[in-house]
């Protein structure tokens, strides 16, 4: 067994349940009426963030970013076609690039973050 393995097999976990839960939250009927604008947006870049951090954990033998976001974001628009035919929900492009935007924020902070670490670690 690989020394790896359970933390990996626990990021896959986390992300599955992750992923679940905003699919039940975006198709789910509110008491309150869905918030649009800023707060709706942040939301969208918040759970994709910690979509992206969870996909890189779950598949380190993984290399390529692309092969892990690429997919992330074609659940995005999975999730964005499913509302289209909800009648209490909408499909938005304006979530799909926050979603996008959600992923690009995850890659441009891992990415400085490992500069910097590998920039401290030569000195």
């Amino acid at each position: 067994m690989e020394r790896n393995r359970p933390k990996t097999d626990l990021f896959r976990t986390l992300l599955l349940v992750t992923a679940t839960v905003i699919l039940f939250l975006a198709t789910t009927p509110r008491e309150i009426p869905v918030v649009s604008g800023f707060n709706d947006k942040f939301n969208h870049v918040l759970a994709f963030l910690v979509l992206a951090g969870l996909a890189d954990k779950s598949f380190p033998e993984t290399k390529s970013s692309l092969k892990k976001m690429l997919p992330l974001l074609g659940y995005g628009i999975l999730i964005e076609c499913i509302q289209y035919f909800i009648p209490w929900r909408m499909f938005s492009l304006y979530d799909v690039a926050a979603d996008a935007a959600g992923l690009i924020v995850y890659q441009a902070a891992i990415t400085g973050f490992n500069k910097f670490r590998t920039k401290n670690l030569k000195k």
